[in-house]
């Protein structure tokens, strides 16, 4: 694969004094650690990659619950560093299930061999800038402790499951799973009663894969979903040759959209059209089974509180076509937040599965789960539902969990789990001052903690932190820090947009509601992936300007 041949380590970086000596340690093997570890290593930098899974893949290692898939067409969810690459891989079809992806990324990592740089089993637990030599110590809960220059965090924005969500879960005589710990064994479902807890866009898939299977199916609804149908045609031949045709064209366009998508806001507000033109618009997003509704069909929708509620309204209409039944509509159909302002799953026969007899639907959210008891789950008003299996898709600690979870100390050993106790807060989601040569993607405020086709996001990151660290080898410079004057200038300028949308006026994961005592602030950074990229290019063309190197 000539566009593709890896440089070999130079000899400086494979003269390190021991062992665990590197120039960077990269943490996760997901769509950004495996091509972090490409770019470094493309360096000459002798990299590691410590992963505490037993493969590569990351999300899609973890996340192999009944259901699992994308919602991010697979033409655009790929690399965009060799051509040659992009165009070895044939998806099945629009929208692939976990096993497919995690194949996907394994074949990326052994095309461009990768694991020999990769370090499976291996939790780490503690990271700490020493001031005197100026370098990172790794501490792994095998004991192993690390020493690098460069700490890279590619731990990804939802990879902190919320597994102890209730009392009791220990004290369960059936099984119990959370979806993002899902076992790679298959589950027997036939005949079971089975409960389970959460509605977002994994429960969504998860409900509508086992209601077919199980004997009885409990969903415990707290919060109602909006919905976008999924069209998930199978590809052709004829079909991958004509989009992977499009490389360049691709390559080029996806970092400057909006959301990182092949597509873009491009008919103006939806307060200027007509009636006919409104609905004409909204039928053809709906119709088109993908994201575009949200993501890129008006962008007043996210501003305008009449012009979302239009919207909102539409989409309700169409849920209650599906559903018919008005209980079901009062339970399942939003109307306490705009469309738009929460994850807007896309599901196939979600709706569907209500309608069948051995699905019961029980609303939590006056009455709420207050335990688990052996026999199931235990609610306010004394209520025991009993289960043999309980399935938890109860979320995430998202963007910031995977980091407070490792112990991370900067300059005078202060503690970024304590800060972010405080306020959440980075510089351009890239790093965060106070904490010398540490770098992070998918973290709080860019666009890769949510809003984001995330391989397109992803790969911007970790493409400007490459470029960094290659700028400072280049220029002799051995630290790199962000200075708090540029740092709260990206928070005001983050909040500032933020602000001026319906999403931070919600309660979601995206503003960290889900999480008791989170700090709230929108986690994403809304102001568009072209427009980040922009900002994030120019901070490189004028010398990294607000950060300190030397």
């Amino acid at each position: 694969m000539s566009t593709t041949t890896l440089a070999a380590p130079s000899a400086a970086a494979n003269s390190s004094q021991g062992a665990n000596r590197y120039d960077a340690i990269v943490i996760g093997a997901g769509v950004a650690g495996l091509y972090q570890l490409y770019r470094l290593r493309n360096l000459g930098l002798k990299v590691r990659i410590l992963e505490s899974g037993t493969g590569v893949g990351g999300t899609w290692y973890w996340n192999r619950y009944p259901g699992a898939r994308f919602d991010s067409q697979a033409y655009i969810y790929q690399y965009w560093f060799s051509e040659e690459l992009y165009k070895e891989w044939n998806p099945s079809e629009r929208f692939p299930a976990q096993p497919e992806t995690e194949k996907w990324l394994n074949f990326v990592a052994d095309r461009c061999d990768l694991r020999k740089d990769i370090q499976f089993s291996t939790h780490v637990t503690k990271a700490q800038f020493d001031e005197r030599t100026q370098r990172w110590k790794i501490d792994t809960t095998g004991g192993e402790t690390f020493d690098a220059q460069y700490f890279v965090t590619c731990c990804g924005m939802l990879s902190a499951p919320l597994e102890n969500s209730f009392p009791g879960q220990q004290t369960f005589k059936g099984q119990i799973f959370h979806t993002a710990r899902w076992p790679k064994q298959p589950i027997d479902f036939r005949g079971k009663r089975v409960g389970i807890v959460g509605t977002g866009a994994t429960g969504i898939q998860v409900i509508q894969t086992i209601a077919p299977e199980v004997g009885h199916l409990k969903v415990f609804l707290r919060t109602p979903q909006y919905i976008i149908p999924m069209q998930n045609p199978k590809y052709s031949d004829t079909d991958r040759e004509a989009y992977k045709a499009l490389f360049p064209y691709l390559k080029e366009r996806l970092p400057n959209t909006f959301s990182g998508f092949d597509f873009n806001f491009k008919y103006g507000n939806f307060a200027d059209l007509t009636p006919a033109r409104k609905k004409e618009l909204l039928e053809m997003f709906w119709n088109e089974g993908t994201l575009v509704l949200w993501l890129a069909s008006f962008p007043d929708m996210f501003t305008n509180e009449a012009v979302n509620e239009e919207i909102s309204e539409f989409v309700r209409v169409k849920m209650r076509e599906r559903l018919k039944d008005p209980e079901l509509c009062r339970k399942l159909i939003p109307t306490t937040y705009g469309f738009g302002t929460h994850r807007v799953p896309l599901e196939s026969g979600y709706l569907e599965a209500y309608h069948r007899p051995n699905v019961e639907l029980i609303e939590v959210a006056k009455n709420p789960i207050v335990s688990v008891v052996p026999e199931g789950l235990k609610l306010k008003d004394g209520t025991v539902h009993e289960c043999d299996i309980l399935i938890l898709a109860t979320g995430f600690d998202a963007g910031s969990g995977s980091l407070t979870r490792i112990d991370i100390r900067g300059k005078k050993g202060q503690s970024l789990k304590e800060q972010w106790n405080q306020e959440i807060r980075t510089t351009m989601g890239l790093a965060v001052h106070g904490y010398p040569n540490l770098f992070t993607t998918a973290a709080p405020l860019a666009p890769s903690a949510a809003l984001c086709n995330m391989t397109t996001c992803l790969q911007q990151q970790v493409d400007w932190i490459a470029e960094c660290i290659g700028y400072m080898h280049r220029q002799g410079l051995n630290v790199i820090e962000a200075t708090k004057d540029f740092e709260d200038h990206w928070v005001d300028h983050h909040d500032a947009i933020a602000n001026a949308t319906l999403v931070t006026k919600t309660d979601s994961w995206y503003m960290g509601s889900n999480v008791d005592g989170k700090p709230r602030r929108l986690l994403s950074y809304i102001g568009g992936v072209g427009r980040y990229r922009q900002e994030c290019n120019d901070v490189a063309a004028k010398g990294y300007e607000g950060f300190t190197l030397t």
